[in-house]
This record gives C-alpha cells, sequence and structure tokens, in this order.
C-alpha cells in the first residue's frame, strides 16, 4: 500500500521532482513544499504518515527545528531527513528532534522508498553505512572545523576555491564560466576536481560541506585574483 506522504525541501525544483516520481511509484504526495517559516505548519495541517525533509546543513543549528515543531503537534507523522553525508552530530540531532530515518540525498528513489516504508511502520530508517561512518567518526574524531577548513583549503587550487565559492553562491556551469572568463567545458572539469578532493557526490554536499568547516569564511580572506583561462589551471 502506497506512503501518504509531503516532501519539504530547500530547493522547490528538487521536491517537485522527487514528488513525481514516488508518485508514479504509487505513492500520495499531499504537497511539495520548499522550507520556509510555514513548512511545519503546513505539514502539522496536511498530516502525512511520512515528511521527507531535505536539509543542506544538518550539523547547523536550528536545521531541525522544523522537526520539533511536528513531532509536537503531529506525534504520529514519522519525518525522514533528506540530506548530505552527515556527521555524526548531524545524524544526532536529526534523531535528537525526533526524525525517524535520515538519507542520503543522493540516494536512489528505492532507497528513499525504503525508508518511507520502515519510518511509517516505527522502524528507524538510516542506512548501514551511514551509522558506520558515524560510529567511526565518534571513535577517531575529526580536527575542529577551523582546522579541518584549512585542511580542506590547502587541498585547493585557488582557482578550484573560487569555483567552490561560486558553487556555494548557486551559480551553475554558465554563470562560473562567465564569471571567470574560462570555457563551459573547463569550469565543469574544475567543478569535478573539487568534488573529488572534497570526496563529496554533489555541489550541494560540496556547499555544505565548506559551510560546515568554516573553508569558505577562510576563502573569503584570501579571495583569489581571477584571471582568464584557456583550458589549464
Amino acid at each position: 500500500m502506497g506512503v501518504r506522504l509531503m516532501v519539504v525541501d530547500d530547493h522547490r525544483l528538487l521536491a517537485e521532482a522527487l514528488a513525481s516520481a514516488l508518485k508514479l511509484r504509487g505513492h500520495r504526495v499531499l504537497a511539495a513544499a520548499a522550507p520556509s517559516a510555514g513548512a511545519a505548519e503546513l505539514v502539522v495541517n496536511r498530516a502525512p504518515e511520512v515528511c521527507l525533509l531535505g536539509t543542506a546543513a544538518p550539523a547547523e543549528p536550528g536545521a531541525f527545528d522544523p522537526v520539533v515543531r511536528i513531532k509536537r503537534d503531529r506525534p504520529q507523522v514519522a519525518v525522514v531527513v533528506l540530506g548530505p553525508v552527515p556527521s555524526p552530530r548531524g545524524i544526532a540531532a536529526a534523531f535528537a528532534a525526533g526524525a525517524s530515518g535520515y538519507v542520503r540525498h543522493d540516494e536512489r528513489i528505492e532507497g528513499v522508498e525504503r525508508a518511507m516504508v520502515k519510518a511509517r511502520a516505527g522502524e528507524a530508517a538510516v542506512a548501514p553505512q551511514l551509522l558506520q561512518g558515524a560510529f567511526t567518526d565518534l571513535l577517531n574524531p575529526a580536527t575542529q572545523p577551523d582546522d579541518e577548513g584549512q585542511r580542506l583549503l590547502r587541498m585547493l587550487t585557488p582557482r578550484e576555491v573560487e569555483v567552490l565559492v561560486r558553487v556555494a553562491e548557486g551559480e551553475d556551469t554558465r554563470l562560473i564560466a562567465a564569471g571567470m572568463g574560462i570555457a563551459p567545458s573547463t569550469a565543469r572539469t574544475h567543478v569535478q576536481r573539487v568534488l573529488m578532493k572534497l570526496g563529496v557526490g554533489s555541489r550541494l554536499e560540496a556547499a555544505a560541506l565548506a559551510a560546515r568547516t568554516g573553508l569558505l569564511d577562510h576563502a573569503a580572506s584570501h579571495p583569489p585574483l581571477t584571471t582568464p583561462d584557456l583550458g589549464g589551471e
């Protein structure tokens, strides 16, 4: 039997795309919306069985305030968080707020669907590899955010740092290329190198990591000089 659900995400297009995919798989989607001051109220009013809540920065203060509100007013609604690869702090914060599950935002639709069904049944919906990563991080604590940001910054060339800053500001490949005076294919290559060096799978994940570790603050204090590039570093 299909799940009665709502999709709430920072990016409306992503929310609508996920909602459409789940509708095709037989689920009843009550609404797809971008988070705002009224997002939690919308979920409370519609009372779905499951709410898929997207977040770009699970470790940020207040990231799961909507979960707290939903669980306070509609404790029967199971909330599954969709987000980047989290720190142990991110997973802990999600469950402390009342979430029933945590799924990577680049998970296949089948994985999202399994998490929804488990959450509706009252089970914790977390991929084993995420739990394993969390326990590994807890047993081997990473450096403090400032130290981590400096370490990541040293891994990138000045041009890659500028690309990352532009990615974090939401620029697509075309805007990055125009702003840096390089070809779109070169901009695309730089973006892929940044993702590879940071060990992330998407631009959204790279932006969240950069913000969480303070990398963007370090980059802002040492802005690179942009010069036209015909294809190299």
